[in-house]
């Protein structure tokens, strides 16, 4: 090699450092630059990002994208989009770049324990992930929020527009006796909600077996997973305050092929009314569809389900016999009363539809994007301190798409209204607000 060609090279070397240097200073603010690191391709969709420059952070959604929850986890993942750009795609003088991660398996038709827990990792060991908005499913925030409270960069913030298992965030005589702290080991309540919780819930669907359908009696029967077997204790207690007797708190197989001997087990106990606790991806269907055939119509034997059952359209392959006059309780304002209420909530329900074409907006659309608003409206106070994000996560006041409300310390809403459906067309025919005392009392308190 001559003097000359090593001079030309060493020159040439002196233009890629200086232009590192250069793209190195560009980092942050309005011009972007700061290169993200992506989450796996596994799990989630390649980085998504509309403003200028590049993106200094990234977001992501944990959520279900496959099996019986997908049309409603898909209106979610729109509903965050579309809040990124309304904010230009950041949150101060940050640009945000979103991934859309899916917890589930074909497999299992919804969330996977394993793919919660890989997720998990994922997203802990990323120095770019300043927030996760998720998860869809209680038990698999079980699984996620821990983990990310022990990343080694600080405990990562968390927001879910739909967890509504009560035990996450607080210890009432149904928890068990570890809950929430171990799931918070660091100490740091790294995760919120903008969901009423489960006791509440409890609460609605007993006072509306007591009061509304006048009946004395029910069977109640649970999935077998977290989120079931929680609410399935919440629900006898609220019923047990309430003097309505419950004739048995049992569960069904998912992976059953037919669940007609379970169906004349509640038959016999002369249960004037079933209760679910789970979600309807665990076969929930063919539940619905074998308590018709069993049972008979709902005006018979009125059938009252969660939020784990919807979105509605999953409910709806049942047939029209079967869900006609069954009733599903949502943790929320559905999207009719939002836009009756007007203000932000219906400018967004209105919005939405018109930019994503869709006649029915589920009942969890409207609470993931007010979950990602919040979640900006933390990072622009926040930076890209994971600390301070958390810090303007909890013990705030909302004025926003689901109206005014307050986050407490412990990352729980501090509303408690839960909309009541009817099938077939599952219209919002009532909202209840349970009284405190019947709250508690689900609680086991």
């Amino acid at each position: 090699m001559t003097v000359r060609k090593r001079s030309a090279l060493f020159a040439f070397g002196l233009l890629i450092a200086a232009l590192a240097l250069v793209a190195a200073g560009c980092g942050g603010g309005d011009d972007g630059g700061g290169e993200v690191a992506e989450l796996p391709s596994s799990s989630c969709t390649a980085i998504e990002y509309e403003g200028e420059g590049e993106p200094d952070l990234l977001i992501a959604s944990d959520l279900p994208m496959q099996g019986g929850d997908r049309t409603q986890t898909l209106q979610m993942a729109d509903a965050i989009r579309y809040i990124l750009g309304q904010n230009d795609w950041k949150a101060g003088d940050f640009n945000i770049g979103y991934q859309m991660c899916d917890d589930s398996t074909a497999q299992a038709g919804s969330w996977d324990s394993a793919k919660c827990s890989e997720n998990a990792s994922a997203y802990a060991a990323n120095s770019s992930v300043i927030g996760v908005i998720g998860t869809f499913n209680s038990g698999c925030a079980q699984i996620i929020i821990p983990v990310l409270n022990e990343a080694s960069d600080g405990a990562v913030p968390m927001i879910s527009p739909a967890n509504t298992k009560v035990c996450l965030t607080v210890q009432v005589p149904s928890c068990e006796a570890t809950e929430p702290d171990k799931y918070y080991p660091t100490g740091v309540r790294n995760y919120a909600r903008v969901v009423a919780l489960d006791d509440a819930q409890a609460a609605t669907i007993a006072t509306y077996v007591k009061d509304d359908l006048k009946l004395s009696s029910v069977f109640i029967l649970n999935d077998k997973q977290a989120y079931g077997l929680g609410l399935a204790t919440n629900l006898e207690n609220a019923f047990n305050f309430l003097d309505v007797e419950v004739k048995g708190n049992e569960g069904w197989d998912s992976k059953a092929s037919n669940y007609e001997a379970l169906m004349n087990k509640v038959k016999e106990s002369g249960a004037q009314g079933v209760v679910l606790a789970g979600v309807v991806p665990l076969n929930g269907v063919k539940l619905i569809k074998d308590k018709y055939a069993v049972l008979g119509s709902n005006e018979d034997v009125p059938l009252l389900a969660p939020d784990g059952f919807t979105p509605f359209t999953e409910v709806d392959k049942a047939g029209k016999d079967a869900t006609t006059g069954m009733y599903v309780t949502v943790a929320g304002s559905s999207a009719s009363a939002l836009v009756e209420q007007g203000g932000q909530g219906a400018e967004f329900i209105d919005a939405y539809q018109a930019e994503f074409g869709v006649d029915r907006v589920e009942p969890y659309t409207a609470y993931a994007a007010q979950a990602a608003q919040i979640l900006l409206n933390a990072i622009a106070e926040g930076g890209d301190s994971r600390e301070d994000v958390i810090a303007a996560m909890h013990d705030i006041d909302v004025d926003g798409i689901l109206g005014q409300f307050s986050i407490n310390e412990n990352g729980d809403v501090s509303s408690g209204a839960i909309t009541v459906y009817q099938g077939p067309d599952w219209g919002d025919v009532k909202v209840i607000t349970p009284t405190v005392e019947l709250v508690t009392a689900a609680g086991g308190g």
